[in-house]
């Protein structure tokens, strides 16, 4: 996404975090393609899948679903899984007419148990301010175009409450396993940036 704000000063979190970084570095205690790797893991594996495994489960157990959508925090501890930093968890449902957005309009709160560390652009000043301001923009930029009766909502997360998207289940996926449906969902999906697709080759 393009940015046309000014940047943002670091914060003295980012700031003591890469000095340690530095430090462990010089000291040749870690190198810095370890470091990488793990904030990869992270980023796209170990913090996504979870999430992923709450929406596959949501779609094959219409009762964990409805659990889901009353108390997302407890429901996901059912699966031995936290949202982060224990905040409350509010789980939101796309459906055919609704299409839900997160964004955190202050920071980056976000359910990093869940979903992962938060991609650059979910912390970038453009994207906390334009996805309230401009929410279909936005899912355009993401490749999301929405038809024109589809409400779209925005839900800014706080330090206290933390929300995620239940995606709607692709067709073509009647006949997978809860383990296949798994590897259909994306974190970007769980944030409501994108769609989950249908499998290749589904009807």
């Amino acid at each position: 996404m393009s940015n046309h704000h000014r940047p943002e000063p670091e914060s003295y979190a980012s700031m003591r975090a890469r000095a340690l970084e530095a430090l462990l570095v010089e000291k040749g205690i870690i190198t810095t393609d370890s470091i990488d790797a793990v904030v990869q893991a992270y980023e796209d594996d170990i913090g996504p899948r979870n999430g992923a495994r709450v929406v596959a489960r949501a779609w094959v157990d219409p009762q964990f679903k409805a659990r889901l959508l009353a108390d997302g925090r407890a429901a996901v501890a059912e699966l031995g899984l936290a949202s982060g930093q224990g905040a409350e968890l509010l789980v939101v449902e796309n459906t055919a007419d609704t299409h839900n957005l997160i964004v955190c309009t202050l920071c980056s709160c976000y359910p990093a148990g869940l979903l992962g560390l938060p991609p650059k652009w979910y912390k970038d000043f453009a994207y906390r301010s334009r996805a309230v301001i401009e929410p279909r923009s936005v899912l355009s930029e993401f490749g999301t175009e929405l038809p024109d009766q589809v409400q779209v909502r925005v839900w800014d997360s706080t330090a206290e409450l933390r929300y995620m998207v239940l995606p709607e289940r692709p067709a073509g996926t009647d006949g997978l396993s809860e383990d296949e449906l798994v590897e259909l969902v994306s974190r970007d999906s769980m944030i409501g940036v994108v769609k989950v697709p249908s499998p290749a080759g589904a009807a």
